[in-house]
């Protein structure tokens, strides 16, 4: 009879360990290599992806302190520095978009300012194109491409306060190219904060039209990302409210063609942060979480895009503050 229990028991116990969610699994990853260290502080990297060359791709990591030594790096893929563009009054998050008025173009938060900087990009590096005034103390910034007719939208996060709203938080305004410069016109206020630390993470789906951002204590929050869509007012969804032990921080996109992928999601951790990985599509189900050896990891990064023979399935950035570099992971290895 105790045998008879004891079988039972242990088959009971089989099958709830068979129920047990994969999170309970860390995937381990080992970076290809880190950049070269910037000269004060690391905080987010973007990719910019050359498309007649793609092992000549870029990386741009911002350096975020006040001018003149605060700067946007560009690195190529074997992590040295290829350029340095400094005096820039403390730029904080940077995204990439592509075809503004026949070139492509990266933006930068520059905190102390109140401003965008917009800089052109190509296979020789960054170039100056312009300014742009906008919300106060702007940190996070995710660019919009709108499939229907090639709009370019920025969407920018402010920094936290004590009395900041806790509706209408974001800015998004609306890029336009003239005489080689850069311009932006607000189209719209839009999101939710939990008013509990800040929101600096935001990124920007284009194929699917949706917008994320961390609300760094309370979750990630979901919204249509075109200020014209009928509902774009109403929040669609805030998950990945559980399971972090730090700051919700980064956030990076890997989209397959097909409109699979990925959304991945850093928790800040000081010696090993973690990154949860959810379903691109559909309800953002959460699939698993994995490290790579970054502490303190603000902004993240991610490509599908083959990127030569160095990353020739993807690309994954990390901010690593301690060392103050990017640390760079084949993104093949992302998968459970």
């Amino acid at each position: 009879m105790r045998g008879g229990r004891a079988g039972s028991y242990s088959s009971r116990m089989m099958r709830l360990l068979l129920m047990l969610p994969l999170l309970a699994l860390v995937l381990e990853l080992k970076p290809v290599r880190p950049t070269a260290a910037v000269s004060d502080d690391p905080d987010d990297p973007a990719i910019w992806v050359n498309r007649k060359d793609p092992a000549k791709s870029l990386i741009l990591g911002t350096n975020k302190v006040k001018a003149p030594h605060g700067a946007i790096y560009v690195f190529s893929l074997d992590g040295q520095v290829k350029q340095r563009v400094a005096n820039i009054d403390r730029p904080n998050n940077i995204d990439v978009e592509y075809g503004l008025g026949g070139v492509d173009i990266a933006v930068t938060t520059e905190r102390l300012t109140n401003r965008l900087r917009v800089f052109t990009v190509d296979a020789a590096g960054i170039a100056d194109a312009g300014a742009i005034e906008c919300c106060p103390e702007p940190m996070g910034i995710g660019l919009y491409k709108r499939p229907r007719d090639g709009a370019i939208f920025a969407i920018v996060a402010p920094k936290g306060r004590a009395n900041s709203p806790l509706r209408d938080y974001l800015y998004q305004y609306r890029l336009e190219r003239v005489d080689g410069k850069v311009t932006g016109k607000l189209v719209r206020r839009f999101g939710n904060f939990s008013g509990t630390k800040e929101i600096e993470a935001v990124v920007v789906d284009d194929a699917l039209g949706i917008v994320y951002y961390s609300d760094e204590g309370a979750g990630i929050r979901k919204y249509h990302a075109d200020p014209d869509h009928p509902q774009a007012a109403r929040e669609l969804a805030i998950f990945a409210t559980t399971g972090y032990r730090g700051d919700r921080e980064g956030l990076a996109i890997y989209a397959r063609p097909d409109g699979t992928g990925y959304l991945v999601s850093t928790d800040q951790l000081p010696v090993n942060s973690e990154y949860h990985v959810f379903d691109r599509q559909g309800g953002n189900r959460e699939l698993f979480v994995f490290r790579g050896g970054a502490d303190t990891t603000d902004g993240i990064e991610i490509t599908s895009a083959p990127l030569g023979p160095q990353f020739p399935g993807g690309l994954f950035i990390a901010m690593n503050s301690g060392a103050k570099n990017f640390l760079l992971y084949d993104a093949r290895l992302i998968k459970h």
